[in-house]
């Protein structure tokens, strides 16, 4: 399942995340990422970029999806705000916790506004698991949380990718194909790859992660990363070789957005996107071998 149009090797289409411009008006930080270059956002829906929460929600989502438009940007929606729904605990409550009903409402409130917004995919993850919550009661908890979601997804047309995340009950590529199996591989259940998280804790090399997953990828976000340590860093102060890995997303005619992901460089946002930016058309015109 790939996402957007046609299938076949051609140009990546690169993104920016939006929780990496989180000291800017969400109207300014899409202007800015649209005169640099970029071709995408990857939109965290939070306190101050289109709370799904606040009043006027209707009002809002449209006006956003006409400044996309006028920008000629194209939109996946994120969910990995910190404390949208709980102010005292990060992330809280996960699919994972006794009530987990802040956060299935939460995820179904992102899937429509995906489909207000024309959205190429919505993002989600599974969360840490609570200490008192036993690993078998924790999977069965995910399992029904994302046939919700999957449910709500189906009927709005709007495809989901499931993140596997560093430290959560799904972490890797492999927990994202035992969940595909355990609800039946719905076929609006892809897979949101990103890049560093391949490198910090994969066992194979990251081109071939991008390869095992290329039939179900509708969301990459891209990062660099050194192996063992889940810390987003900007291109170059990893440990990844990024043409392999931009010429394995182009080979298997992958047709989302590549969007930057580093949510702790909103201190200097618009120069962290201008050289990402550059490395990245750099990176990939040294995977096309020219």
């Amino acid at each position: 399942m790939t996402a957007a149009t046609p299938s076949g090797p051609g140009r990546l289409r690169f993104g920016y995340g939006t929780n990496g411009f989180a000291n800017h008006r969400l109207g300014d930080a899409l202007a800015v990422l649209a005169d640099l270059g970029y071709e995408g956002v990857a939109l965290t829906l939070d306190h101050d970029h289109l709370d799904p929460f606040a009043p006027g929600l209707a009002r809002r989502v449209a006006a956003v999806r006409r400044r996309l438009s006028a920008l000629g940007l194209a939109v996946v929606v994120e969910t990995g705000a910190r404390y949208l729904l709980d102010p005292r605990h990060k992330h809280a409550p996960t699919l994972l916790h006794d009530d987990p009903a802040r956060r299935l409402e939460f995820l179904r409130r992102a899937v429509r506004v995906g489909a207000d917004l024309g959205a190429e995919a919505v993002s989600f993850w599974a969360g840490v698991r609570p200490p008192r919550v036993p690993p078998p009661v924790a999977r069965d908890r995910l399992v029904a949380g994302c046939a919700a979601v999957c449910a709500e997804a189906e009927a709005a047309g709007v495809p989901l990718g499931f993140e596997p995340e560093p430290g959560m009950l799904v972490e890797d590529i492999a927990g994202w194909w035992w969940l595909r199996d355990a609800l039946g591989a719905p076929p609006g259940f892809g897979i949101t790859l990103d890049i560093g998280h391949c490198r910090c804790l994969e066992p194979r090399p990251v081109p071939e992660c991008v390869t095992a997953v290329a039939d179900h990828l509708v969301n990459v976000q891209i990062d660099d990363m050194r192996r063992g340590v889940h810390e987003h860093l900007e291109f170059g102060a990893g440990e990844i070789d990024f043409p392999p890995v931009l010429r394995a997303l182009t080979d298997a005619g992958y047709r989302g957005l590549v969007a930057v992901e580093l949510p702790r460089h909103s201190h200097a946002a618009p120069t962290v996107a201008a050289r990402s930016l550059d490395f990245l058309r750099a990176a990939a015109r040294r995977g096309e071998g020219r």
